[in-house]
């Protein structure tokens, strides 16, 4: 039985994620499990629990490309432990691997270390630049979004408002309030 896994890291991406089922219905997949969640969030994938799960013996989980299953090498090499384990097989379509194969399985692994060191390269590169604009003084970080909003928190605690209601009604969490409140009373 061929299983099929989409996933795409926002509810915006609504065009990639029809592109992924459509190529998994097209490749004959019997039964698909879909998710919105970013690969990040490693912990919080159902669907991709769900999928592995429902993997049997014999069967194939069908992705279309490897950067929708596994973030790191480490991390596809555990998704690709629990489907081994059930005695099944991966294949990614758009690099044409299958590990039913010995080929595929070390392609797979190569690929995977590929992909990984282009990730690590990218956020060096990053932090390189982060550095540079921070010694050049035009890198000042985020703005700090509660601080900016300390005198509407303070005005709604006088009126008083509750911490929980204030924190809805300005946009911020309700630790930051009290953050707030703490700083302005001192205590």
């Amino acid at each position: 039985m061929l299983v099929g896994y989409a996933r795409t890291s926002t509810l915006d991406q609504t065009a990639g994620l029809d592109a992924q089922l459509r190529d998994l219905t097209n490749t004959g997949c019997d039964k698909v499990f879909e998710e919105q969640v970013s690969s990040v969030d490693l912990v919080n994938r159902e669907a991709l629990t769900e999928a592995l799960d429902y993997l049997r013996e014999g069967d194939t989980l069908v992705v279309t490309k490897l950067d929708r299953l596994a973030r790191s090498v480490a991390h596809l090499m555990e998704v690709l432990g629990a489907i081994e384990a059930k005695k099944a097989n991966l294949r990614i379509l758009s690099m044409n691997i299958d590990t039913g194969t010995a080929t595929g399985k070390l392609m797979l692994s190569i690929m995977g270390s590929v992909a990984e060191f282009e990730r690590s390269i990218m956020l060096e590169r990053q932090r390189e630049g982060i550095a540079k604009a921070k010694a050049a003084g035009k890198y000042k970080g985020r703005k700090p979004t509660a601080k900016a909003k300390s005198e509407e928190v303070l005005r709604l605690h006088r009126e008083g408002v509750g911490g929980s209601a204030i924190a809805r009604k300005v946009g911020i969490g309700r630790s930051s309030v009290y953050r707030i409140l703490h700083e302005d009373t001192g205590t």
